[in-house]
Formats: C-alpha cells, structure tokens, sequence
C-alpha cells in the first residue's frame, strides 16, 4: 500500500502535509519534516482502527509512504 503525503508550506510558515487516501488525515508542522511525522504516525493510526475493525484487508499489510 503505497499512501501519497501532499506538503504545502503555509503563509504563516507552518507546514501542511496530508494522505488523501485517508480523508481527515491532515496535520500542520513547525518544519517539513516535523508534518511528515505527524501525518505517517496518524495515517498509521487510522490504518490500524481500519484492521481492527475489517475494513481493510486482514493480509500482511506493507505500508510506503511518498511525499510530493
């Protein structure tokens, strides 16, 4: 499963970085690579609510995640 992370610099400074794979995962960062943590750690997070409760495949999950 490969989940495609937007970023987006704000005016502000801030970072925004979001899984459109996985509506309401969107998290802001003081830096890039702060929102790329904060957004993986939620993805995974909701990944994990979709195995426990059947809504995503019971197989071996293998998870990649690519930045644009």
């Amino acid at each position: 499963m490969n989940l495609n992370v937007e970023l987006e610099r704000e005016e502000d400074g801030r970072w925004l970085a979001a899984v459109k794979d996985f509506p309401g995962v969107l998290v802001y960062g003081d830096s890039r690579d702060a929102a790329l943590a904060r957004v993986q750690a939620l993805a995974l997070r909701v990944l994990a609510e979709r195995l426990e409760h059947g809504e995503e495949a019971p197989e071996l999950v293998n998870v990649s995640f690519l930045a644009t």
